[in-house]
């Protein structure tokens, strides 16, 4: 039997607060079968398993440790809409109704996290507070306020704050103005993850803990999913790693970028400070390409995140970078006390969309979220059932080729002199 408490990172705020309960499950033994077996234990198997579970039909979800283990019980629980690029963009890359359809769904993602929270009772703190965009530079200013336009031309409610407004929502005085999309929220993420596998497990979906997936091959006209003590023979496969993904499918592991997502959270905030940071309860991200993002927790801290350095090490050095940022951005909060520290991995694409894959038959890949995991994972999870059920309906995300980075063993020389590089811009304070 796996604990969840053994596996997951032992110095999480998430875990240490985690309301929603759910027990261990076994891992696959035997020979065992399923109409679909889903690969990954996080948003998007556990949103995935749901919405076909829901639909009657058969599923069973391998985790390799524990419900939540990964990034989707890691991150920051900022509840995003849209993708990194802006509608405009998308509609000029993809044409006018195909890009309508995926500014749609994207900007909609929120509200499918918020709607599931509600109908299944996800015991998460949900809070819909809206999202702040912190704008560090006028450059950069003028590129969210860009942003707000767009989507406030599509019907999305969506604000641009002055320098006085922003500084009075945050608490501090580092921005020159932004903007807040009231579309968007915060999640106890652990909570909601383990909320959205009991959800799916109630539908009548299978989960097995412990049970990494070490083979998967197609023989008969069926698909063969061998973990380390069983075998699920099965229809369709999904796979669902993210930030964890492995070489179980040839070359889908090099076509994302892995980095640690890290995050630090403070002592409970004392009466003025939480009166003055976010009493509000929104989320904030920067404008900086190597940004900062930053929430109250339900219990009342402040917790502050950034990427890590590439690869799987946690140098003690990354987390004394986000006291100092605090310091800087907080200075009545920084001689308080971190008890909380922990980090998960996110997976990035070379164009910052998410990639939905499918190179053999019944074969269903999903991965790279960017930073926004929560909304667009359970969004994903919706199209991927989707994929299964209704085949002959187009997917608003378009199904491209695996197409592994050329570079990508060189991805830690190239990627340290790309964090140079904007760090530059982000000094002068240029727009990305």
């Amino acid at each position: 039997m796996i604990s969840a408490e053994r596996l997951q990172h032992p110095s999480s705020l998430w875990l240490a607060s985690a309301s929603e309960p759910l027990a261990a499950q076994p891992a696959l033994e035997g020979e065992q079968r399923a109409s679909v077996a889903i690969i990954g234990g996080g948003l998007t198997g556990f949103s995935t398993a749901l919405h076909l579970a829901e639909r009657g039909i058969d599923v069973a979800l391998l985790e390799a440790n524990a419900v939540g283990w990964g990034g989707s019980g890691r991150n920051g629980g900022q509840v995003l809409p849209g993708v990194k690029l802006d509608p405009d963009e998308l509609e000029s890359a993809l044409g006018a109704e195909r890009g309508r359809r995926y500014v749609q769904a994207v900007g909609s993602a929120p509200d499918l996290v918020f709607d599931l929270i509600a109908r299944h009772g996800i015991d998460c703190s949900p809070v819909r507070g809206g999202w702040i965009q912190a704008a560090h530079s006028n450059a950069t200013l003028d590129a969210v306020k860009r942003r707000a336009e767009q989507w406030a031309r599509r019907g999305a409610a969506v604000d641009i704050l002055s320098k006085s407004e922003i500084a009075s929502r945050i608490g501090s005085d580092a921005y020159c103005g932004g903007t807040l999309d009231r579309r968007a929220g915060t999640v106890q993420p652990l909570s909601y993850t383990r909320g959205l596998a009991r959800a799916a497990m109630s539908a009548g979906a299978r989960i097995f803990e412990g049970s990494p997936v070490s083979e998967l091959r197609r023989s008969g006209g069926q698909w063969q999913v061998r973990s380390k003590s069983g075998n699920l023979a099965c229809d369709h496969v999904v796979i669902g790693t993210d930030g964890y993904t492995d070489g179980l499918w040839p070359g889908l592991e090099r076509t994302v970028l892995t980095v640690q997502s890290i995050q630090i959270a403070t002592e409970p905030l004392a009466d003025d400070l939480a009166a003055a940071i976010l009493r509000r309860g929104e989320c904030v991200s920067e404008t900086r390409k190597l940004a900062y993002y930053f929430r109250r927790s339900p219990d009342g801290r402040l917790l502050f995140g950034g990427r890590g350095p590439v690869g799987l090490g946690e140098p003690e050095t990354m987390y004394a970078t986000l006291a100092a940022i605090v310091a800087e951005r907080f200075p009545r909060v920084a001689s308080g006390r971190f008890p909380y520290r922990w980090s998960g991995r996110v997976a990035f694409t070379i164009d910052s969309l998410p990639h939905l894959h499918e190179p053999a038959a019944n074969l269903h890949l999903a991965l790279g979220y960017n930073g926004r995991g929560i909304a667009l994972a359970t969004a994903m999870g919706r199209m991927l059932a989707d994929r299964v059920t209704k085949p002959e309906v187009e997917s608003p995300i378009p199904i491209v080729p695996v197409s592994p980075l050329p570079w990508h063993a060189m991805r830690q020389p190239l990627l340290a002199a790309a964090i140079a590089f904007y760090r530059v811009k982000d000094r002068l304070g240029l727009a990305s």
